[in-house]
């Protein structure tokens, strides 16, 4: 399918009627007059009294212990940038389709006309009441990082900006295998970020908490090398900035590391840079729709590369949909008030741990996989359509959860 099949597919699938993606529907019977009498008034009043008597009552007579809001500013959607809080909804809607379709959590996806930070949070903590769990999405840098750390400690409900941690995870779930099939340790390996906004930030901390020693990693921005020497740097780029000073660009970073992890823009990885890295090198390149480097370039540069991108349509695709529609079914089944760092290494290692188990039928039928297809350099991760993943992912969490509010 070309570029123009694929767009035109798109526009007609979006507005096919219904329109757009997601509708609300009734889950108890509507059908008599008792019924409305019970949905509505009168009956809805003793309720809303119970409610009001302890309200902890929520979850017991409402869906709020189900239900997650996904929602933006649409400020960094996808590779489009600022587009604004409408043109971000198709993408709010598509991510409601996937809490549902995979974990069974009900999603009202909102869009807020606000680019202040404080603003943004008022309005937040304001509908908070609603719902179970909130799913920040597609919110620019560093704004993001505030936005997610007021909310966090403001609110009483699990909040977690995806674009930031979902990626950390599930990067993370790739490089414990990746390390494992290179034979090298986390501890002893050294890591060029390329892209320092809030996915390449989250990342780097996560795999720090993983055991990856801080001077170990390189982070670049469009300028080259972070380095300690540059003034005005935000305080998220002074955590990582590095104080060698032979490195400048991007391909002096890239000489002797054992894993690249982009989170930029596409073409920016060349083959002479791959071939500067160490035995085994494990690449990351995440831009989207394309990738830092083409993948059959970077496999004909390097036998020996591990090799993952964000595309379906290669192997080892880095998809936060391994992630957080299962860390949000875990955090709520446990009623976590917050998802905490434990939570989110616990979703890592479980999504890392069943990449090496036998591939299912359902998975080998679903995406055509000869019998013998299993854990190596083109499957470090499972597929985004493993039925396991539910259960095991948020029962991961949901234990994390507990020990942390012992």
């Amino acid at each position: 399918m070309t570029r123009e099949e694929l767009k035109e597919a798109a526009l007609a699938y979006h507005s096919a009627e219904p329109k757009g993606k997601i509708g609300v529907v009734a889950t108890k019977p509507t059908e008599t007059g008792f019924d409305l009498a019970l949905a509505y008034t009168p009956g809805v009043a003793d309720v809303c009294l119970e409610i009001k008597n302890d309200v902890e009552n929520v979850y017991k007579y409402t869906s709020k212990g189900n239900l997650v809001a996904v929602i933006s500013n649409g400020t960094s959607v996808l590779g489009l940038g600022n587009i604004g809080a409408e043109a971000s909804k198709p993408v709010m809607e598509g991510k409601a389709v996937l809490f549902k379709k995979l974990a069974d959590i009900d999603v009202f996806d909102i869009e807020v006309s606000a680019t202040d930070v404080d603003e943004f949070v008022n309005v937040v903590k304001n509908i908070a009441p609603t719902f179970g769990g909130i799913n920040l999405e597609d919110i620019k840098a560093p704004e993001c990082f505030e936005i997610e750390r007021r909310l966090i400690e403001e609110l009483d409900i699990p909040v977690m900006h995806d674009d930031q941690h979902g990626t950390a995870i599930i990067t993370s779930a790739a490089l414990i295998n990746a390390l494992e099939i290179a034979g090298k340790k986390i501890e002893e390996i050294h890591i060029v970020v390329n892209g320092a906004g809030a996915a390449g930030i989250a990342c780097s901390r996560m795999y720090k908490s993983f055991g990856v020693k801080p001077e170990n990693i390189i982070m670049c921005d469009s300028k080259g090398v972070i380095s300690q020497s540059i003034k005005g740097l935000s305080p998220q780029k002074a955590e990582f900035a590095t104080s060698r000073t032979d490195l400048v660009t991007l391909s002096d970073a890239m000489r002797g590391a054992d894993m690249f992890l982009g989170l930029s823009r596409a073409d920016i990885l060349t083959p002479e840079m791959i071939l500067t890295m160490a035995p085994n090198p494990i690449v990351f390149a995440l831009a989207n729709p394309n990738p830092e480097i083409n993948y059959e370039l970077a496999v004909a540069t390097r036998e020996d590369i591990i090799l993952a991108t964000g595309r379906s349509d290669k192997p080892n695709q880095v998809n936060n949909v391994l992630g957080f529609p299962y860390i949000f079914k875990g955090a709520l089944q446990v009623r976590a008030k917050k998802i905490t760092e434990n939570m989110k290494k616990a979703a890592a290692i479980e999504i890392a741990a069943m990449a090496k188990e036998p591939v299912t039928s359902q998975v080998r039928e679903a995406y055509d996989l000869p019998a013998d297809f299993g854990f190596g350099r083109s499957y470090i991760l499972p597929k985004p359509l493993d039925a396991r993943l539910k259960d095991r992912v948020s029962n991961a969490v949901a234990n994390a959860a507990l020990k942390d509010l012992v």
